[in-house]
C-alpha cells in the first residue's frame, strides 16, 4: 500500500459527535497533507440502532465543515458500495474463506444458553468469557462433533461464527500516535465475527472494507484499542497486510475528568454538534454549532487544535494550512479538555477576518427579524460593530440602538450622565445639530465646538448624548452613532431622553 488512503467510517446511530468530527478531520488533513484520499464508509451494520435521516446529517454535517470526501456513499467512487448494508455478498465470501481456517468456528449458542452460564460463573464469584477455557465445553464446532455439527446446520440451527483465539501468544502491536505496546491472547476472548443474520459485526466488516478499499492507515478514537489485538489478528487469518493504525485520545469535559458528551454541552451552554439535529423518534431537537452561530472554519479550527498543536504554537490557521502542517506523529496522547469560551474565541478572530459582504449575509441568515434594517444601513453598522462580535447576530443584537430607539435609559448609566443642567445642555445641542451637516467629522468639531464655547467638559456633552442616543453607556464613537441614525432620528431620541428626565 504506497498510496496514503484513510477512511471515516461512522454508524447512522445519531448526529456526530465533536469526536467524531475530529477523527474525520484528521482523516482529511493526514491524507491532503500526504498527497492521498479520504473515503466516507456508511457502518450501517447494527440495523437496531439505526436512526432515520443520520446518514444524510452525518454527509451535510462533514460538508458545512469542508471536510469533502473523495470517495463516499454520495460521491461514489472505485471501491463502492460505500455502505456496509449493501456489501453483504463481499462479507459471505469472506465468511466461508476465514472458516476454511483455523481462525474461526461456527457456534450455536442461544442466548438463554450463555445466560445459563454466566449465572453458573456468578454463582461460583466468576466471571464468564467465551474464550480458549471455555469454548470446548460450548455447543459450537470445536466441541461437537461433525456429525452433530452437519445435523444441525441440516435443521437451520441459528448460529454466530465466532474468531478463534490463539492461546498464550503474545502480541506486539505498534499504534503510531501511542508507540509499541504488547498483549497476551489469553487475555483475549472469542469475538463474534458474523451475527446469526448472516451480517457481519464490526470487527469484521470493517477488516474487509479497509483491505478491499486498500486502506493504508486506520485513524480512530482510543476506545477501539482493546480491539487492535483481535484486529491484527484477523488481517493475519485472512493473510493480509495490516493498515497502520493510529488511536486517537478523547475530547474531555470542561473540568477535565471523563468523554466530553451532550449532557456537559446541556449543562454549560454549548453544543456537542456540528449541525442541529432532531430525533425522529422524540422530536427532541439538539442544537449545533451551524445554527448557533459558529463560522465552519472557525470550528474546523477549534477541533483541529483539541488534541494537535501546529508549528510555532500557531492558532488561527485554515484548511489547508492545518492540511500542510498536520503531522499524525504531533497529535497529542492525553485527553484534550474542551474549552467553550476557546471555541468563542475562535468564532471571534473569524468574524473579524470577513469582510462587511460576508457578515451581511451571515447576518441576514441568523434567523433574526431584520425587517427595520436595510442592506445599506447594516453595511455602515458593522465594521463599527464586528469588533465586538462572537456571533454574526451580535452585530444586530449588540447594535440594536441603530435601529430602534431606546425605550428606556440604564439606572446607573443615568445617575451618571445626568444631572440638572443636562436637559439645558443637550436642547442647545439639538439646535445646532439641526443647522449641520450630518456626517461624523463636522458633527465631532461642532460637539468640541459647543463644549469649549461653554466651558465645558467633553463628559458632560458626550456622555447624556450617548445615553439619549443609546440607553446604555455603549457602543462605537457618538459622532458614528449619529451619522448612522440621521438628523431627525437623532434629535427625536435627544428630545425624548430630556423629557424623560424632567
Amino acid at each position: 500500500m504506497e498510496k496514503v488512503r484513510v477512511r471515516f467510517a461512522p454508524s447512522p446511530t445519531g448526529p456526530l459527535h465533536l469526536g467524531g468530527v475530529r477523527t474525520a478531520l484528521y482523516d482529511y488533513l493526514f491524507a491532503k497533507n500526504q498527497g492521498g484520499e479520504f473515503v466516507l464508509r456508511i457502518e450501517d451494520t447494527d440495523t437496531a440502532r439505526y436512526v432515520e435521516g443520520a446518514e444524510e446529517y452525518i454527509e451535510e454535517a462533514l460538508e458545512w465543515c469542508g471536510i469533502i470526501p473523495d470517495e463516499s456513499p454520495k460521491k461514489g467512487g472505485k471501491f463502492a458500495p460505500y455502505r456496509q448494508s449493501e456489501r453483504r455478498d463481499i462479507y459471505d465470501r469472506y465468511t466461508e474463506q476465514i472458516l476454511k481456517t483455523d481462525y474461526a468456528y461456527i457456534a450455536f449458542d442461544t442466548a438463554e444458553e450463555l445466560d445459563a452460564v454466566r449465572a453458573e460463573y456468578e454463582v461460583k464469584g466468576d466471571v464468564f468469557s467465551y474464550d480458549n477455557k471455555t469454548r470446548n465445553h460450548l455447543r459450537n464446532s470445536l466441541a461437537l462433533s461433525e456429525e452433530e455439527v452437519q445435523k444441525l446446520l441440516d435443521e437451520k440451527t441459528p448460529y454466530v461464527v465466532r474468531f478463534k483465539m490463539p492461546v498464550d501468544r503474545i502480541l506486539n502491536l505498534e499504534d503510531i500516535i501511542r508507540g509499541k505496546s504488547a498483549v497476551n491472547t489469553n487475555t483475549l476472548d472469542d469475538k463474534v465475527l458474523v451475527k446469526n443474520d448472516g451480517m457481519p459485526t464490526y470487527h469484521f466488516a470493517n477488516i474487509i472494507d479497509d483491505h478491499e478499499m486498500e486502506i493504508s492507515h486506520v485513524i480512530r478514537g482510543e476506545e477501539w484499542l482493546p480491539s487492535l489485538g483481535l484486529h491484527t489478528l484477523l488481517y493475519e487469518a485472512m493473510g493480509w497486510e495490516a493498515p497502520q493504525f493510529a488511536h486517537l485520545s478523547l475530547i474531555l469535559k470542561p473540568e477535565g475528568k471523563g468523554k466530553l458528551s451532550k449532557r456537559d454541552g446541556d449543562k454549560f451552554g454549548f453544543p456537542v454538534f456540528p449541525l442541529d439535529f432532531k430525533d425522529p423518534a422524540t422530536g427532541i431537537v439538539s442544537k449545533g454549532y451551524r445554527e448557533n452561530g459558529y463560522l465552519p472554519d472557525a470550528f474546523i479550527n477549534m477541533v483541529a487544535l483539541l488534541g494537535w498543536s501546529p508549528a510555532d504554537d500557531k492558532e488561527v490557521l485554515s484548511l489547508d494550512e492545518m492540511a500542510k502542517e498536520f503531522d499524525l506523529h504531533k497529535v497529542h496522547k492525553a485527553g484534550a479538555r474542551f474549552n467553550k469560551e476557546k471555541s468563542e474565541w475562535f468564532n471571534h478572530q473569524y468574524i473579524q477576518m470577513k469582510s462587511d459582504e460576508e457578515l451581511l449575509h451571515l447576518i441576514k441568515n441568523s434567523g433574526l427579524d431584520l425587517s427595520n434594517a436595510s442592506d445599506e444601513k447594516l453595511l455602515k453598522v458593522i465594521p463599527l460593530m464586528k469588533e465586538r462580535a462572537t456571533f454574526p447576530k451580535d452585530i444586530y443584537e449588540n447594535g440594536r440602538f441603530f435601529f430602534e430607539a431606546p425605550t428606556s435609559y440604564d439606572e446607573k448609566a443615568s445617575k451618571k450622565a445626568w444631572n440638572d443642567e443636562t436637559s439645558a445642555i443637550l436642547g442647545e445641542l439639538a439646535t445646532i445639530f439641526a443647522s449641520t451637516d450630518f456626517a461624523a467629522e463636522t458633527l465631532k468639531q461642532a460637539m468640541h465646538d459647543f463644549a469649549e464655547n461653554k466651558d465645558l467638559g467633553m463628559g458632560k456633552v458626550m456622555m447624556p448624548l450617548r445615553l439619549s442616543l443609546v440607553g446604555e453607556l455603549k457602543g462605537p464613537d457618538v459622532p458614528d452613532i449619529l451619522e448612522i441614525i440621521g438628523k431627525e432620528e437623532s434629535i427625536a431620541r435627544i428630545s425624548n431622553a430630556i423629557n424623560n428626565f424632567k
